[in-house]
């Protein structure tokens, strides 16, 4: 073989192998949605790239037994070619077992370096730009080659089979989804401008409604306006004046005995038509759905769901009344801060850069959005900032009662019965302040 063929062999040699690195890291790195998304488009490649990958052991059978022999190959045919060459032009300079040597390792140096950079390097970076472009490409070809070595692809897949039963290893890739994959992917959309900020983190907190127990949405006990059965129609006039909301509880003898609950547009509608107001009234008064204070967010949604409500009372394991939630504060938790409601602008109030009057009873979910951190020590021992405060002191916090925690001081500043009312948050080490400076003459 003259010098012009084996440089021609050598050439053809790479591009097969750098083919066939296009097919390893294509099919690796494709991504099962995309090849899904592709395949309900009418591409028929697509679902054959993912029957592959269902059970690829014989398309990697293919390529390594491709691209060894390529490997091996073409270095037969590069020594043959390049070292004589060399070897002349070393002889010039060295004796001739010293000329032959050096010719051989240069011309291994060579083919080598061509080798790495164009039938491994460059087609697997060019397969991980677009993979499931390149695996729908490549894969007829692959079926081809898969099916004339079909005999040597047997033997070693029945040898790898062997290998992976020997050391009890999965023989297919997990390709389930996780909550933890999809927040992945909508993090690197919202770093690449493909989703808002807000977009990414209502996401996110679609998937906390499975973490996050009623408790941290719930309006608490002591914040519940309720009506008792007996209440004249007087003091239900005067409640709904001082106290509007769109739904109360109706109690017999005290907040711990529910009997159901009635909603303000009945009550309105009955004032407006100049009725009297009467809860012993069984068709004024409704039925109440109790959950248990153990429940998340997720499962109180689709027991809304089951008895097409929106209300609910809580209950801990005494039966005794810990709060109430509705629909709207179960999706005020999804949306975040796209939508709020006074109450929940008043529980946080960023005082500057680097402060926060935070009330007693918001959840450490919000604080912890609020405060931009990942996590608090004792996370599942509390579901407030007060309970927080609890475990980390380990008794009922006073007055001025401070907790330092990583870079944050939680400063107690009133109590009310034993009932944390505000407790100050402060940066130890400031963040330098972003506010504008005053102009010249105001303060």
């Amino acid at each position: 073989m003259n010098f012009t063929s084996s440089l021609l062999l050598i050439f053809a040699l790479i591009v097969a192998s750098g083919f066939f690195s296009i097919a390893e890291i294509s099919l690796a790195a494709s991504r099962r949605l995309r090849l899904r998304q592709m395949a309900d488009e009418g591409d028929a490649r697509a679902e054959q790239v993912i029957r592959v990958q269902d059970q690829p052991g014989h398309y990697f059978t293919v390529v390594q037994i491709a691209q060894n022999g390529v490997a091996i190959l073409g270095g037969i045919v590069g020594e043959g070619a390049l070292s004589p060459w060399f070897t002349l032009f070393f002889e010039l300079w060295l004796g001739a077992a010293a000329a032959e040597t050096a010719g051989f390792l240069t011309s291994f140096l060579i083919i080598t370096s061509l080798f790495i950079l164009f039938a491994d390097l460059f087609p697997k970076r060019l397969g991980l730009t677009a993979p499931e472009s390149a695996a729908v490409r490549v894969i007829g070809p692959m079926q081809a080659c898969m099916t004339a070595l079909k005999p040597l692809v047997w033997i070693y897949s029945k040898g790898a089979d062997g290998l992976f039963r020997l050391f009890d290893l999965p023989a297919q890739r997990d390709d389930r989804i996780t909550s933890a994959d999809i927040l992945a992917m909508t993090e690197a959309g919202t770093r690449a401008g493909v989703l808002a900020a807000r977009e990414q983190q209502v996401i996110a907190n679609v998937f906390e409604l499975d973490t996050r127990t009623v408790s941290s949405a719930m309006s608490q006990r002591d914040r519940i306006a309720f009506f008792l059965r007996d209440d004249p129609d007087s003091v239900i006039r005067l409640r709904i004046a001082a106290e509007p909301y769109s739904t109360y509880p109706v109690c017999e003898g005290d907040i711990d005995h529910v009997v159901g609950y009635v909603d303000a547009k009945d009550l309105f509608q009955r004032v407006l038509n100049n009725q009297p107001i009467s809860l012993t009234d069984d068709a004024l008064v409704r039925k109440v759905l109790m959950v248990p204070d153990r429940l998340t967010l997720g499962e109180v949604l689709e027991q809304f769901r089951q008895v097409h409500e929106d209300f609910a009372v809580i209950i801990n394991e005494y039966s005794l009344v810990v709060g109430v939630v509705t629909l709207n504060d179960v999706m005020s938790t999804v949306m975040g801060d796209l939508i709020s409601s006074p109450q929940d602008e008043d529980r946080i109030v960023r005082r500057d850069e680097n402060s926060w009057l935070i009330d007693g009873v918001t959840s450490i979910q919000d604080v912890l959005h609020a405060l931009s951190l990942d996590t608090l020590p004792h996370e599942e021992d509390y579901e407030t900032l007060a309970g927080f405060m609890m475990v980390m002191l380990r008794r009922v916090p006073r007055k001025t009662d401070a907790v330092v925690w990583g870079n944050y001081k939680f400063e107690v500043l009133d109590v009310d019965s034993y009932r944390i009312d505000q407790v100050m948050v402060s940066r130890i080490t400031p963040l330098p302040s972003t506010t504008p400076s005053s102009p010249a003459g105001f303060s």
